[in-house]
Parts: structure tokens; C-alpha cells; sequence
């Protein structure tokens, strides 16, 4: 049984050490010196004790912790100064661990796979100084929400071999308004040389190109660094990457709907010559410059779809298996064989509704026709110019055909 005095003293002794734990993790205060410690106040020693006691190791975590919208890049990097580092610790909000690499000299770790949008995740690091003291740290971040971030799509392929007039295209998912911003963060370059600038088509789309056709046999590089590039309010990038693609030989074919024949020419020589037959006077060919943007060896054709339709809404024609068929306007202009009209039409009539057909047969199966000639010795980023229509020159933002600007219209679109 405690007596009043002896819980009186107890409480004075709680006090005085609760008042030591407080003056060691928190703040410091002046306290008068004592005369047994020569003037030298117990605060001093307690804050020399703590210091000796700490370790040297300073981590650092970034991005800071409770960061929003952080990069799904360059974010969960870890370093440490004045120690190396013991453990890191990487994990999604519930519990979902992240694989990462220490590097040799033990300074840094990083994640090895991008991280994912729109999510929390939390990192705990510990680390030694020279003298074998610990430090340790921790934060948690949440990566940028995809409501809040932007892709660019682009076109062509990394690895990809085409033709002599393939732009470079990115269709943004979320519309851009400081273009600038975006552009900078852009680089097309060539081995050529060739000056290479973007022109934005809208608030979505930009395509890079030279002024002339890219040099055949040369090599070109798209570079992304827009991550954390703000394109809208609020809304950044996140793509940080490198493509390249290679240009093969010069080939551009040239079709002339008034002698219904087509012209393929390499190096500026005519390879071959083609009978074709293109839209007929009251579906006329768009005129112009046109780049292939896509190949099928086989696709379905619906006139609906391109707003040919009869009386009861149903299209105009409906082919299942047009074989060879080579995409030239997004609209649905296509360069393709056709096996369902007479052999006779081909060099002597218009007759499609829009595209330019070429002898095929039902299947694709007969690599000697007219049409599987051209779809074998082609590329995408092949260039076709068609003249003597009767139809306005193709838009520029049609497809991939912004050719049909000239130098200085397409410099004027550029927000750099």
C-alpha cells in the first residue's frame, strides 16, 4: 500500500523522466545551468548523446511523401548520402510488392517496371553509415490518375521499315492547349539530316515531317519526353521513350484517272505500268498526294459506312473479302483489288465509288494479278499521287496526306 507521500514522489520521478524523453525526440528548451555541471545545462548533454548516438545516413525519397500525380517514370527513386543502402521496400497500397534493383555501390534503387497510373504506393528504406548506425525512411505517393494525364498514339512502329513519305503522327487522348509545351518535349530527327518540323492539325494531333520526302535507306527517331509535361490544365504527360524507325527505298506511284493507268516508279524510274479503273463521274477520286497508312490481304467494304447508302439505309454495296485492299485516306478512300467487275473496265472506265481498283481474283490466293503486284511491292508510308479526277485535292488531315501543304503552310502549324 502506497502512502500519499510515497505516490507524491513516484509522480515527481514520472515527471522528470517524462520530461528527459520529451527534451530527446522533440523540442529543445533553455534550461538554467546547474552548478555541478559547471554551467553546462543537462539539454546540452542530452542533445551531444543524440547526436553521438544517431546515424550519419541521410535517405532520400522521391517523390516527397504524399505526392499526387506523381510520374509513372521517374518517380520511387531512392538515395542515400553518407551510408549505402541495407533495404528498400516497395509496395501498392494493398500490400502488392514491386520488384526494384540496388545499384553496385548500394547508393540508389529504383523500380524496374514502370509503376501504373492512378495508384498509392509506399516505400520503406533503411540504411547504415560507416559506424553500422541505422536510419530509416518512409513516404507514400499516388501516381498521376488517368483524368488527369495524357497519351500520345503514335504511328510509325518502333522497328518498323516504310516508305519514303511516312509522317510521323500522335493523336493525343485528351485535347492539348499549351502546344508549346508539348512540342518541346517532342524530337524527330533523321540520319539525313533533313530539318524536321510538326504541324498541328487540332487540339489532338500533330505530324512531324521534312520538307521533301525522307531520304531513302535512312533512319529516323521519334523521342517522347513529355513526362510531367503539362499539355492542359492539370492534365501532364507520362510517356518517356524512344522510337525508331527505318525508310526504305523511294517508291511513288502515280495514277491518272483520265488514262485510267497507274505508274510505279523506284528511285524516280518506272518500274511498272497498271491499268485501273477510279471513281466513276458521279464518285469522283479524291485528287492529291496520299500516303499508305494501312494494308489488308483481305477486308470487308460497306457503303454505309462511308455514307452510301439506298433508300432503306443499307449500303450500296456490302463486300465481304475485297482482297489487296491499301488504305490511303482515313475517310476510306483505298487503293484494293477487285474481282467482281469485268477485266474489260480496268484502263477503260471509272467505275468504283470513290477508290481505284485494280485486277484481282476472289481470295488474294493469285500473287500474279495486277493488284497482289502492287500490295506485295509495297510499303506503308508509300506515296500515291492521283491527278485528272474531276474531285478537290485530298485534306491534308485525311489520312496521313499532309503533303498536300506546302513548306511554308506546314511551318506555320508548328507551335515552336
Amino acid at each position: 500500500m502506497m502512502t500519499d507521500s510515497k505516490r507524491r514522489k513516484g509522480l515527481t520521478v514520472a515527471s522528470a523522466l517524462l520530461g528527459g524523453v520529451l527534451v530527446l525526440t522533440g523540442c529543445s528548451g533553455g534550461g538554467d545551468a546547474s552548478a555541478s555541471d559547471g554551467g553546462e545545462s543537462s539539454q546540452a548533454k542530452a542533445d551531444e548523446a543524440a547526436a553521438q548516438k544517431s546515424s550519419e545516413a541521410q535517405i532520400t525519397i522521391t517523390p516527397k511523401d504524399g505526392s499526387n500525380n506523381a510520374s509513372i517514370n521517374n518517380s520511387a527513386a531512392v538515395k542515400v548520402a553518407k551510408g549505402t543502402l541495407t533495404g528498400v521496400s516497395m509496395t501498392t497500397a494493398d500490400g502488392k510488392p514491386v520488384e526494384g534493383t540496388l545499384s553496385a555501390d548500394k547508393l540508389s534503387w529504383k523500380p524496374t517496371t514502370q509503376l501504373e497510373r492512378s495508384t498509392t504506393y509506399k516505400l520503406a528504406a533503411e540504411a547504415k553509415d560507416s559506424d553500422g548506425r541505422v536510419a530509416h525512411e518512409n513516404a507514400s505517393f499516388t501516381t498521376v490518375s488517368p483524368s488527369n494525364s495524357f497519351i500520345g498514339n503514335f504511328t510509325p512502329d518502333n522497328g518498323s521499315t516504310v516508305g519514303v513519305g511516312m509522317p510521323v503522327s500522335i493523336n493525343f487522348d485528351k485535347a492539348i492547349t499549351d502546344k508549346a509545351a508539348v512540342q518541346k518535349g517532342i524530337t524527330v530527327s533523321s540520319s539525313s539530316g533533313q530539318e524536321v518540323v510538326g504541324h498541328w492539325f487540332n487540339a489532338n494531333r500533330i505530324d512531324f515531317r521534312p520538307e521533301t520526302y525522307w531520304k531513302e535507306n535512312s533512319t529516323v527517331t521519334l523521342k517522347l519526353a513529355l513526362d510531367g509535361v503539362e499539355g492542359a490544365d492539370g492534365v501532364y504527360g507520362v510517356q518517356q521513350k524512344t522510337v525508331t524507325f527505318h525508310v526504305g527505298r523511294n517508291q511513288v506511284s502515280y495514277i491518272d484517272a483520265k488514262t485510267k493507268q497507274m505508274k510505279v516508279t523506284q528511285d524516280g524510274k518506272v518500274v511498272k505500268q497498271i491499268p485501273i479503273s477510279a471513281g466513276s463521274p458521279e464518285n469522283k477520286t479524291y485528287a492529291g498526294t496520299m500516303v499508305m497508312s494501312e494494308k489488308f490481304e483481305q477486308t470487308r467494304m460497306n457503303g454505309a459506312t462511308v455514307g452510301f447508302t439506298d433508300d432503306d439505309g443499307k449500303g450500296e454495296y456490302d463486300i465481304k473479302d475485297v482482297p489487296h485492299a491499301i488504305r490511303l485516306t482515313g475517310s476510306g478512300t483505298f487503293l484494293h483489288g477487285n474481282y467482281w467487275g469485268a477485266k474489260s473496265i480496268f484502263g477503260n472506265e471509272n467505275t468504283s465509288h470513290g477508290c481505284v481498283g485494280l485486277s484481282d481474283t476472289k481470295g488474294a490466293k493469285d500473287p500474279n494479278t495486277p493488284a497482289a503486284w502492287v500490295f506485295n511491292h509495297s510499303l506503308v508510308g508509300d506515296v500515291v499521287v492521283i491527278k485528272n479526277t474531276g474531285d478537290k485535292t485530298v485534306a491534308p488531315d485525311n489520312g496521313l496526306n499532309g503533303w498536300n501543304m506546302d513548306w511554308a503552310q506546314w511551318k506555320a502549324g508548328s507551335a515552336v
